[in-house]
């Protein structure tokens, strides 16, 4: 056993806070907003190796102060030394000296004095010298992980290592509204949020005019029991409607005391707060930060301060999900109760050869959604979403196999309103969507420009369905996905509750399905065809099965 040497231990922290060029962005702009800045604008080239800037006009530092803030375990963050106590988003005194051990690092800063102070650091190299800078700070880091060639390639393409650094700046710029926050790429601004304070403005500069408008605020305090005594709990964001949802969870970004965090029992409980609102499968646009005091909270559990733990959690969870409850219950969004059928016993999916839909003949129709048809004394009933759905997705899959996907030109191109994580998933997957049958390209300010979208069986794909796809191949790669990817595509183009059918393009349809390869459930598994046999019916009528 042997005490570690100097050198080893910084190295080793080095490794613990600067894992990618996204976790240089969340120091940088932690340590703005710690002081005290009103603007915070990030730039970025590249994937963020080649160089990373982060201005803002926050109080500054001495000629001094600027010196040690370089240094290992400098901080002035930590009140007393006590752990309990900080309320600060960073308090390692690390972040400057691990990202100078492995890149390339000035700092320039002036606390608002008549001249200020940068600091330049190349590896044993540290100069310091005066530098005519407002009040504020500027950190420029330039050829991350030169000295470290493994870490550098292990890091994901270009693209995915900026979509990783827009998604941290947009959390910050979403979860605190009272600072502006700018984000640039390659010289391209992606975003820009005004900083009014007002958690609309700042959805309106990241997701576009649709989320700001159909969403609510939430402002809301509760008290919890906390051993003996009380805690209290405030809740302050936005809350898109259901109305706005989205594929994946990461779009309900969480705050602890005003710091991005990775807590899942926070999200699920705001996910319970929206009940019934939500379909299975899709998840809400959320930007809440939840206010404790400050002895409620130990940052101090993770490296890298991406999660913290809580005293009373489990209570701090159900404060949450009560207030987004009480939030969405003054607008009028609640979806009408499901009626309760027992028809379970007779409505059984139907098994066996397509010959079943072969001999199918359409006798009608119910509610614009079920085709109604007769095969063999059974009374099908046809799920014409499901039905469409399988349809369009083999015939789909089949495209893509063949690489001739079907797509329709807009003419106008459609413009979309996306995360600015998601523009940039439009540029690391270009070709997976181009193989999919879309055409669409970065258009500024986080729109995208869609210039042709899949066409399967001559409906054509709402040009929101490239969200949803998107989603997918973030998740995992596009190979592993294909199924999944062509199943939520095959879905927006189908027919909908509603939508009229003549009797023959409704024959059509049946045979259609008949054809298919698996005709008795939809891509997603629920099935297409429910049967209710004659004996269901004269039992229902209280008839004898033989008598007519």
């Amino acid at each position: 056993m042997r005490r570690l040497d100097r050198e080893t231990v910084d190295r080793i922290a080095a490794g613990e806070v600067v894992t990618r060029p996204a976790r240089v962005v969340v120091e940088l702009v932690e340590n703005a907003l710690d002081a005290g800045t009103d603007r915070i604008d990030v730039e970025v080239e590249g994937d963020g190796t080649e160089r990373i800037r982060v201005v803002d006009d926050g109080k500054g530092m001495s000629a001094d102060e600027a010196e040690l803030a370089v240094e290992r375990h400098t901080t002035s963050k930590l009140p007393d030394g006590d752990l309990a106590a900080v309320e600060t988003l960073g308090f390692r005194g690390e972040a400057l000296a691990s990202i100078a051990d492995v890149a390339r690092l000035t700092l320039t800063t002036n606390d608002g004095g008549p001249r200020g102070t940068r600091v330049t650091v190349n590896g044993e190299d540290v100069t310091v010298e005066s530098a005519g800078r407002g009040r504020g700070t500027t950190v420029e880091v330039r050829d991350l992980f030169h000295n470290r060639p493994a870490r550098r390639e292990s890091l994901a393409a270009p693209a995915t290592e900026f979509e990783r650094i827009s998604d941290r700046v947009a959390a910050y710029a979403l979860l605190r509204p009272s600072t502006a926050v700018s984000l640039a790429h390659d010289g391209r601004r992606v975003f820009a949020t005004p900083g009014t304070g007002a958690f609309e403005d700042a959805a309106l500069s990241v997701y576009g005019r649709e989320v700001a408008r159909e969403s609510t605020t939430l402002d809301a305090e509760a008290v919890v029991e906390v051993g003996d005594g009380e805690m209290p709990v405030e809740s302050r964001g936005l809350l898109a409607y259901p109305s706005i949802t989205r594929s994946s969870a990461e779009h309900v970004r969480i705050a602890v005391d005003g710091r991005p965090v990775s807590m899942p029992a926070l999200r699920r409980a705001v996910e319970r707060g929206y009940g019934s609102l939500l379909a299975g499968d899709r998840h809400p646009v959320v930007a809440l930060d939840v206010s404790l005091p400050s002895q409620a909270v130990d940052s101090n559990v993770h490296p890298t301060k991406e999660t913290v733990a809580l005293r009373a959690a489990d209570a701090v969870a159900d404060a949450v999900e009560s207030a987004v409850e009480d939030a969405l219950s003054t607008a009028d969004l609640r979806r009408s109760a499901d009626v309760a059928m027992d028809l379970d016993a007779a409505l059984d999916p139907v098994e066996g050869a397509e010959s079943v839909l072969g001999d199918a003949a359409f006798v009608g129709r119910f509610r614009d959604l079920y085709l109604l048809c007769e095969a063999d004394g059974d009374l099908l009933v046809i799920d014409q979403h499901a039905a469409h759905e399988r349809i369009n997705y083999e015939r789909l899959r089949a495209a893509v196999a063949d690489g001739e996907t079907p797509s329709a030109s807009l003419d106008p191109p459609a413009t979309l309103s996306l995360s600015p994580a998601e523009v940039a998933a439009v540029e690391t997957h270009a070709d997976e969507l181009d193989r999919l049958g879309f055409d669409c390209e970065p258009f500024g300010g986080g729109t995208v420009r869609v210039r042709a979208v899949p066409a399967p069986l001559g409906r054509v794909v709402d040009v929101d369905a490239l969200e949803a796809t998107l989603a997918t191949l973030r998740e995992g790669a596009a190979a592993d996905r294909r199924d999944e990817l062509l199943a939520e595509l095959a879905c927006h183009p189908s027919l909908k509750a509603g939508d009229e059918l003549a009797d023959e393009d409704a024959a059509a349809l049946v045979e259609r399905l008949g054809a298919c390869d698996q005709p008795f459930a939809c891509p997603h598994g629920r099935p297409t065809v429910l049967a209710i046999d004659e004996g269901h019916l004269a039992r229902g009528f209280e008839r004898h099965p033989n008598r007519r």
